[in-house]
Order: structure tokens, then sequence, then C-alpha cells
């Protein structure tokens, strides 16, 4: 890929994961986006990686059209993005009840206290745990994967989207949308119900 063909799909991702990140959040949150409407500081404050993630697939695809790349090339992304996640929640975690991303009470032996003296699923750690696994089992078959360009980077996206729909589950909501499930469970799940089929379909074709 050209130097300028590879930076506009960089910012395609880029720009596409800002605007993910925020619309997620307002989903998520939409008390506090009516509230942020008068204060720009307020606005703008959160982040997704749900979000992010989808509107960064978007984002690259626009920029890929724009520029007339044909190729996939999200496998180079499965890496650094597991990294990227793991990090960012250890971030989280130190965070506390400064950060919206810790769970539920909980009675179980992990549990804990992030300062009000509640013990709570650590959902953080969690996360962790399931994107190293899941990165490791994406290396693992790295090679039969690489059949298809680009598949590994839809079951790293695919896979965590599920995920999450399940462990938001342990997390308090801050807006119950239908069935009680929160925006980004629904964000999910919309996403998957087109996304998912695609998938399955392309890991047909290694045989």
């Amino acid at each position: 890929m050209a130097q300028g063909t590879a930076f506009a799909v960089v910012l395609g991702c880029v720009l596409g994961a800002i605007i993910g990140s925020k619309a997620a959040v307002w989903l998520q949150q939409p008390d506090a986006f009516v509230a942020g409407l008068g204060s720009p500081v307020l606005l703008w404050n959160g982040q997704s990686i749900v979000g992010a993630l989808i509107g960064g697939l978007f984002g690259v695809e626009v920029a890929k059209h724009i520029v007339g790349v044909r190729t996939s090339t999200g496998d180079a992304f499965v890496t650094p993005l597991v990294a990227g996640i793991a990090i960012g929640r250890i971030g989280c975690f130190l965070a506390g009840l400064h950060d919206d991303t810790y769970g539920l009470p909980s009675a179980l032996p992990w549990a804990m206290d992030f300062g009000d003296g509640i013990r709570r699923h650590p959902t953080q750690l969690y996360d962790i745990a399931f994107v190293l696994a899941l990165g490791a089992l994406l290396h693992r078959f790295r090679h039969q994967l690489a059949r298809v360009p680009g598949l590994r980077f839809k079951w790293f996206l695919a896979g965590y989207l599920m995920w999450r729909v399940a462990i938001d589950a342990l997390k308090p909501v801050p807006a119950p949308y239908p069935l009680g499930l929160s925006g980004l469970q629904w964000l999910s799940l919309v996403f998957l119900a087109g996304y998912l089929p695609v998938v399955v379909a392309q890991t047909r074709r290694i045989g």
C-alpha cells in the first residue's frame, strides 16, 4: 500500500474511532448528552471502546472506498488492539469509581471495594483476561485465518462485541433500553446481527 493511501486509511480509522466513541457514550448516557448540550466540556467527556471499534471500522471502509483500496487491512490491527484494550483497562481499574467500567455489587471472593465500601465485580480485570485470551486464540489459528484476509480482525471484533453484550450485564445500566439492556449492549447486538453472518460465511471458506 502506498504511503499516501496508508495515511488515508489510518486517518479514516482515527476519525471514525473518535466519532464512534463519542456517539456510543451519548447512546449509553442520553441524560448526560442532554445536559452536555449546554456545556461543550461535559459533552465531550467519556469514551467507549465499543463505539471506537465500530466507528473505526466504518472510518477505514469509507477511507478505503475513497482512495480505491480493495484489499483487507484489518488483521494488522488485532495485536495493537489487544494490547491497547488491556492497557486501557488497567487505567480504568486504577481509576475506580471515577470510571464507569466497574461492576455490580458482588459477594464473590474476588469482588473489590473501589472506595465506597461496596464490594463489586472487577469487570475491568475480566475484560483484560478476556481480550488477552481472545488475542492468544486468534494468534493460535492465525495461519488458518490468514487464508481469508481480514478474517482474524473480523473474529476479534465479533468476539469482543459478543463478550461485551455478556459482561455488561454485570455493570450498572445508566439508562435502560428495551429488555433492560444498556445502549452499548444494543449497539453491539444490532451491529452483530449484520456482521456475524458475514464472519461465519467467510470462515466456512477456510474449509
